[in-house]
């Protein structure tokens, strides 16, 4: 039986632009909560920022990523949740074309993906933990959708603000949004300002 709740539309448009510019390892100065370290980006260099719509499937079982796909608005980070199969992939190809007709801004799950080749040629941000040959099955038992989800300790809300770069993922509820963007702004351009005054003085470091 699938499980399905409402959309959280929580971000603003304001909030989710703040985050164009930050890094992950800029947030990572001031939180624990939130940063994911485990996952990998597929390729990189790589850029992912959007919120968060959360599936949770039951192992063998990823019909529900389907339903999902229906429900996905462009900006959506799909969020998957393996219920702890690490070694089954839950996302391929075709999966991913889907996607991006439905204009994701990325995919995240904590468990494999199969189709290396042919995701890592598309513009399509996803990080997995691993790659498989070994793929989940159609059997429509359950599966949950816009659910809190972890993944390795860090609980992913509806509507989240999810940040990936080439260091990682960071995940933002809307409550932290505005605070962390306020310290995080202020140490970038304050490494900006010294990183100029590096390059006037060692033009050599810098291409």
């Amino acid at each position: 039986m699938f499980h399905i709740e409402p959309r959280q539309e929580t971000v603003t448009a304001q909030q989710r632009q703040r985050y164009q510019a930050l890094a992950t390892s800029t947030l990572g100065h001031f939180t624990d909560f939130g940063a994911i370290t485990s996952l990998s980006p597929l390729v990189r260099p790589t850029r992912l920022l959007g919120t968060a719509l959360t599936v949770r499937i039951p192992h063998l079982d990823g019909s529900i990523i389907k339903e999902a796909l229906k429900l996905a608005c462009p900006g959506d980070v799909l969020v998957i949740d393996v219920s702890g199969d690490h070694h089954r992939a839950c996302w391929g190809e075709f999966r991913a074309y889907a996607a991006l007709r439905k204009q994701l801004a990325g995919i995240i799950t904590n468990g494999a993906i199969t189709d290396h080749d042919a995701l890592s040629r598309l513009t399509l941000p996803t990080y997995a933990r691993s790659t498989s040959p070994l793929t989940t099955r159609a059997l429509e038992l359950e599966g949950e959708i816009n659910v809190p989800v972890a993944i390795d300790g860090t609980v992913i809300s509806p509507g989240d603000l999810v940040l990936g770069d080439d260091d990682g993922l960071f995940v933002v509820p809307p409550h932290r949004a505005d605070a962390l963007a306020d310290a995080a702004e202020a140490k970038q351009a304050k490494e900006q300002e010294k990183r100029r005054a590096l390059a006037a003085e060692f033009h050599e470091w810098f291409r």
